[in-house]
């Protein structure tokens, strides 16, 4: 008798079966106290990546692939505007991203920034794809998705979690702000539950497809408007015993962003930002008073810290105050003793928040070279914002 995903699966032409695996807590474990870790989202896979995280004293990884080339539309997925099945020369490279990872003894946790109905922005012409949010056959085609990449990565040695997609938005054009009172959450959700906008709802159907094939890795939850900590405050804890909470932090953003730099708006940390309509001090104890209604939220849901991620945080590195910035978020995090994953070591794509260059710019030099073809090397060096980083893992 099948079961209704492996069923949905098996019309779009997926094999879905179950693997004998036993559910021994190892993964879980892994989770059990504070976690520091680094995002990979580079174009390019390359293993010196993942000996230089373990040098630095990386705990694990969170890897997003989708910058990766395919000939396909979307890489691994095929195509998000309907998926049939995972692209298997895709998968090769992925795998031998992970046997990288594990061979540097490095832990993963897959974090697609694309699902069928929903594909990347900076892969889709900079448009928001809200399908995703409107039509539940995309549920299931997200379902299937993951059922069948479980299936491939439940055995890797390397994956300690499921990312289930990177900062959703059921929100967005529905009328909710995206910063104002925490409370109008709920009154959003009151109107939206059950609802192709019901971010629990969608979760929980993406849950029971891949514990269909693998009762035991974690699974990684991000919350709605772009993952954004207040937004969990009208979940209820869902069931699932190996469950890990996860927002993202780069508030204020109109400070940390690159056009503060490149605008010349000149904010600065510690002092006034504009936010949610309001100019506010900002300051570690603002981060706090930010955070608090996530960690009171988690506290009065049962939720233990071993359970809650700061899935990414960061700042552009030339914005004035950057190093004090990382050090405030950084000093929370831990006092809360949650998992964290700073943006980001090493991206190849751009320099803007590789703290290792420091906090000024490249230099005429280099970028006369790249005029001329070349390809020279970033100036990475030890410097004081990069400082704030590598304590925390050595």
């Amino acid at each position: 008798m099948k079961s209704l995903h492996a069923t949905i699966c098996f019309a779009l032409i997926l094999t879905c079966c179950t693997p004998e695996v036993g559910a021994d807590g190892q993964k879980i474990e892994f989770w059990q106290c504070p976690r520091k870790g680094a995002n990979y989202f580079n174009e390019i896979p390359h293993e010196q990546w993942f000996k230089d995280a373990h040098a630095l004293g990386v705990d694990w990884v969170r890897l997003a692939y989708d910058k990766w080339e395919s000939r396909s539309r979307d890489f691994l997925m095929g195509d998000a505007d309907q998926f049939d099945s995972l692209v298997q020369e895709d998968l090769a490279k992925l795998m031998q991203a992970l046997d990288w990872a594990a061979k540097y003894k490095l832990k993963v946790a897959i974090a697609p920034l694309s699902l069928p109905g929903n594909r990347w922005s900076q892969n889709n012409d900079d448009k928001d794809d809200l399908r995703l949010w409107s039509d539940k056959n995309y549920w299931r085609q997200a379902a299937c998705f993951w059922n069948e990449l479980a299936q491939k990565l439940y055995k890797h040695p390397a994956v300690y979690a499921y990312n289930i997609i990177n900062e959703p938005t059921p929100e967005m054009g529905t009328g909710l702000k995206e910063h104002g009172e925490v409370n109008r959450y709920q009154d959003w959700y009151a109107t939206h539950k059950n609802t192709t906008h019901d971010m629990p709802d969608f979760y929980r159907s993406i849950i029971e497809a891949i514990r269909e094939v693998d009762p035991e890795t974690p699974i990684m939850l991000d919350a709605g408007w772009y993952a954004q900590p207040s937004a969990f405050t009208y979940w209820p804890k869902l069931d699932d015993p190996l469950i890990l909470y996860s927002f993202h932090m780069y508030e204020p953003y109109e400070f940390t962003n690159a056009g503060n730099f490149r605008k010349e708006r000149n904010l600065v940390y510690p002092g006034p930002v504009p936010f949610a309509g309001e100019r506010i001090e900002w300051n570690k104890e603002q981060i706090e008073r930010y955070l608090h209604p996530f960690f009171l939220w988690a506290e009065s849901a049962g939720i233990p810290s071993s359970r809650l991620v700061c899935g990414e945080f960061g700042c552009y590195r030339r914005n004035q105050g950057s190093q004090q910035y990382l050090a405030d978020v950084i000093s929370v995090l831990n006092e809360h003793k949650i998992h964290w994953a700073f943006y980001s070591f090493r991206e190849d794509a751009w320099d803007g928040y590789d703290y290792e260059i420091g906090v000024g710019g490249l230099g005429w030099e280099y970028w006369k070279a790249k005029e001329e073809g070349e390809n020279p090397p970033l100036p990475r060096k030890d410097n004081p914002l990069f400082d704030v980083i590598r304590r925390e893992f050595k």
